[in-house]
C-alpha cells in the first residue's frame, strides 16, 4: 500500500477507543496527530488529582469532570477539524452492543481491569472487528493484536485470578504483611466505620462476656458514658490482646507455627493519651484531618515503631469520631482517604508486630491496601505509539506484519522493545473455540447463587447470563423479565444445585449464554464431596481452560501455533492503579520458539530450569504474592532465542 493509500485508509477509518486514562490520553493525542479523523472514546471515570502526574491532557481545573469529554475538548484545540465523540459511560452498558461495535474498523483498548477487557474481547469477536489490546505497569508494557479466527483472542490464555485468602488465615494465622492489611482494611475498618449490618468475621465478643450466645455484648459498640479514649483503649485491647489470647488457646494451631504475642494498651500507651500526643482535642483539628499531622509525623516512608503505630491507631480512631462522625456507618476504605490509610497502616502494623511480621511504612501499606501500581508516563507514551502502529497495519490489512510488542525495563539482546508474531487461536479456548469446561462442585451443598457469583460472573465474566439445563432455563438476568419469572429465578438462587426444578447433578451439562456479549459456553458438572479450604476457597473448581499443549513427539504445539506460553499475555499489565498478581510458570524447553524465561531472570542474566510444561493444578499452586506490582500482573516471559521468535510461521 502506498503512502497515499495508507493516509487515505487512516483518514477514512472509524476508530473506537476504550479508556481515556494514562494510555488513553497518549493514544488520543497520537491518533489525532497521525491523521485519524473519526474517533470515538468510551470512559466512565472522572478526573482525580492523582491522575494529573501522567494523564497530561488534564489539569487541576478539570478535576471531577468526565475524562472522555475533557480529553476530546483538549485535543480539539490543536486538531479542530477532526471528529471526536466522547461517551461518559460504562463500556458494559447495553447500548454498546454488537451492532455498535460493527460500526468501527478497529477497536483500541486502554483499560485497567480484566472484566472490561474480557467484555470488549467478546464483543469484538461477535462483531468480527479487530482488537488492539494494551497495558502498562511501571516500566513494563505490551501491545497485542487480536483478529477473529486468525490470532488468539484476549482470553485464549488463562489469566490468574485475583488473589484471595482463606478467612482462617486472615483472622487467625497471618504470615505475611498483606494478610495484616486485608484484616485491617476488610475486617477492622469495615467493622468500626462501615455498615453495621454486614457480616464480619472478627471476633466481636468481649472477654468479660458471660457466654457466647447471640445476646452477648458486641465489643465494637460504644458503651453509655464511655469517652473516646476509653473506647479506643477497649477496642485496642480486644483486637490486639483478647483476640490473640483466644487464638493462642488452640494449642493445635501453634504446633508448627510461631506463637503470636498479645499486645495491650497498658503496655504501649501512656496513662493519658492526649498528654503524650501533645494536643488537646481542640488543638488536634487539622484541615485535612490527619493523624500524622496531629502527631507531628511527617515522612510517609518512615517505618513507625509499635508505640508510634499505636498512637496513630488511637489518633485516627479519635479523629473519625470527632471530625467525621456523620460518615461512620457508611464508610468504605478509599486509598485517597488519608485518615483511612493511616488507620489501616497502624492497625496492620500492630497486628504484624504481634505475629512477628516485619513492619511497613505508610507509603508501602497504602500501595498494598490500595492495589497501587505506580505508573510511568513514558511507558504509556511508548505503548500508545505501538498501538497506533498496529492499528495502521490492521487498516492496511497487512496481517504478515502484525506484532505483539513488549516493552521491557532492562534490555534483552540490546532491545527494550520485543516484537513477537501473534499466535494462532488456542483450540482449547472456551471463548473463541467454544471448548466445553468442567466444574467440580458439591451439588448437594453449593447453591445456584454460589455458581452464578463465583463462576458465571467472576470466572466467566458474564453480565446478563442465561443458564440452561437441557431445554429448561434455571436462571436468567434481563431487563424485560416478567415479575413472576424474576421471583422464580430469585428462589432458585437459594436452592442447592441438586434441588433445582431441573436438578444439576454429576453428568449434567449446563449451557450459559450472555445475550449482550453474544457469547455462550458449556460446562460439564462433576459432583465432588470435599474441597481444600486453603487451596480451593470457592468450594468449586473450574477446569478445561488451559494453555495449548505441546506435542512432545514432533516438537510442535497443538492448537496454538508454535507456542504454549502466554508470551507476556499480561492479564493485568495495565495502566491503572490496580493490584497485580505475579504467577510463576515454567515453559516447555521443547517449544520450537526457544526457551522462555522470566523478565526478572533476563535482567539477572540467568536461565531458569524448564523441566516441562506443568499441569493446571501445579501452575495454580505456584502463585507468588507481589502486591501492587494484583494481586494483577501476569509474569513476563520472553524468549531466550529472539531470532527464532521473529522467524515464526506466518499466520
Amino acid at each position: 500500500m502506498s503512502s497515499e493509500e495508507q493516509l487515505s485508509a487512516i483518514k477514512g477509518a472509524k476508530v473506537l477507543m476504550v479508556g481515556a486514562g494514562g494510555i488513553g490520553c497518549e493514544l488520543l493525542k497520537t491518533l489525532a496527530l497521525s491523521g485519524f479523523q473519526d474517533i470515538h472514546i468510551i470512559d466512565m471515570d472522572t478526573i482525580e488529582v492523582s491522575n494529573l502526574n501522567r494523564q497530561f491532557l488534564f489539569r487541576q481545573s478539570h478535576v471531577g469532570q468526565s475524562k472522555a469529554k475533557v480529553a476530546r475538548d483538549v485535543v480539539l484545540r490543536f486538531r479542530p477539524n477532526i471528529s471526536i465523540t466522547p461517551y461518559h459511560a460504562n463500556v458494559k452498558e447495553s447500548r454498546f452492543n454488537v451492532d455498535f461495535y460493527k460500526e468501527f474498523d478497529v477497536v483500541l483498548n486502554g483499560l485497567d481491569n480484566l472484566d472490561a477487557r474480557r467484555h470488549v474481547n467478546r464483543l469484538c469477536l461477535a462483531a468480527d472487528v479487530p482488537l488492539v489490546e494494551s497495558g502498562t505497569t511501571g516500566f513494563l508494557g505490551q501491545v497485542t493484536v487480536h483478529l477473529k479466527g486468525k490470532t488468539e483472542c484476549y482470553e485464549c490464555q488463562p489469566k490468574p485470578a485475583p488473589k484471595t485468602y482463606p478467612v482462617c488465615t486472615i483472622t487467625s494465622t497471618p504470615s505475611k504483611f498483606v494478610h495484616c492489611i486485608v484484616w485491617a482494611k476488610d475486617l477492622l475498618f469495615a467493622k468500626l466505620f462501615g455498615d453495621k449490618n454486614l457480616e464480619n468475621d472478627l471476633n466481636v465478643r468481649s472477654s468479660d462476656a458471660t457466654n457466647l450466645s447471640e445476646h452477648s455484648e458486641d465489643v465494637f459498640e460504644c458503651r453509655k458514658g464511655e469517652d473516646i479514649e476509653q473506647y479506643g483503649r477497649r477496642i485496642y485491647d480486644h483486637v490486639f490482646g483478647h483476640n490473640i489470647e483466644v487464638a493462642l488457646s488452640n494449642e493445635e494451631t501453634w504446633k508448627n507455627r510461631n506463637r503470636p504475642r498479645p499486645i495491650y494498651s497498658k503496655d504501649v500507651f501512656p496513662d493519658k493519651l492526649t498528654k503524650e500526643n501533645g494536643k488537646t482535642e481542640k488543638g488536634s483539628a487539622t484541615d485535612d484531618v490527619s493523624a500524622m499531622a496531629s502527631l507531628g509525623l511527617k515522612n510517609p516512608q518512615d517505618i513507625w515503631s509499635l508505640a508510634e503505630n499505636s498512637r496513630v491507631f488511637y489518633e485516627s480512631l479519635r479523629l473519625f469520631f470527632l471530625k467525621r462522625q456523620k460518615e461512620i456507618g457508611n464508610l468504605t476504605f478509599d486509598k485517597d482517604d488519608q485518615l483511612a490509610v493511616e488507620f489501616v497502616t497502624a492497625a496492620a502494623n500492630i497486628r504484624a508486630s504481634s505475629f512477628g511480621i516485619p513492619l511497613h511504612s505508610l507509603f508501602e501499606a497504602k500501595g498494598i491496601a490500595g492495589n497501587i501500581v505506580h505508573a510511568v508516563a513514558t511507558t504509556n507514551a511508548i505503548i500508545a505509539g505501538l498501538i497506533v502502529i498496529e492499528a495502521i497495519k490492521v487498516l492496511k490489512k497487512d496481517s504478515n506484519s502484525y506484532r505483539m510488542t513488549y516493552c521491557l525495563e532492562h534490555p534483552s539482546k540490546k532491545l527494550l522493545l520485543m516484537p513477537v508474531e501473534p499466535y494462532e487461536p488456542n483450540k482449547s479456548c472456551y471463548v473463541c473455540s467454544e471448548t466445553p469446561l468442567s466444574l467440580e462442585v458439591n451439588t448437594h451443598h453449593s447453591k445456584l447463587r454460589d455458581f452464578v457469583e463465583k463462576i458465571v460472573k467472576a470466572k466467566l465474566g458474564m453480565n446478563f447470563p442465561v443458564i440452561m439445563s437441557g431445554a429448561s432455563i434455571i436462571y436468567e438476568i434481563g431487563e424485560d423479565l416478567e415479575e413472576d419469572m424474576v421471583a422464580i429465578y430469585a428462589a432458585n438462587l437459594e436452592r442447592a444445585l441438586s434441588e433445582l426444578p431441573s436438578p444439576v447433578i454429576s453428568g449434567t451439562v449446563l449451557t450459559i449464554e450472555d445475550l449482550q456479549q453474544e457469547f455462550s459456553c458449556r460446562i460439564n458438572i462433576k459432583h465432588r464431596e470435599e474441597f481444600d479450604e486453603e487451596r480451593e476457597p470457592d468450594g468449586m473448581l473450574l477446569s478445561g481452560w488451559v494453555e495449548a499443549p505441546v506435542d512432545k513427539n514432533n516438537n510442535n504445539s497443538i492448537g496454538n501455533g508454535e507456542s504454549t506460553s502466554s508470551a507476556l499475555s499480561m492479564e493485568e499489565i495495565q495502566e491503572g492503579e490496580k493490584d497485580v498478581e505475579i504467577q510463576e510458570t515454567s515453559e516447555s524447553a521443547e517449544n520450537v520458539t526457544g526457551k522462555k524465561r522470566k523478565l526478572s531472570e533476563v535482567s539477572k542474566g540467568t536461565i531458569p530450569d524448564h523441566s516441562g510444561l506443568p499441569d493446571e493444578s501445579s501452575r495454580n499452586q505456584n502463585q507468588l504474592e507481589k502486591p501492587d506490582v494484583d494481586d494483577e500482573d501476569d509474569e513476563l516471559i520472553i524468549s531466550n532465542d529472539w531470532e527464532s521468535l521473529t522467524k515464526k510461521k506466518r499466520l
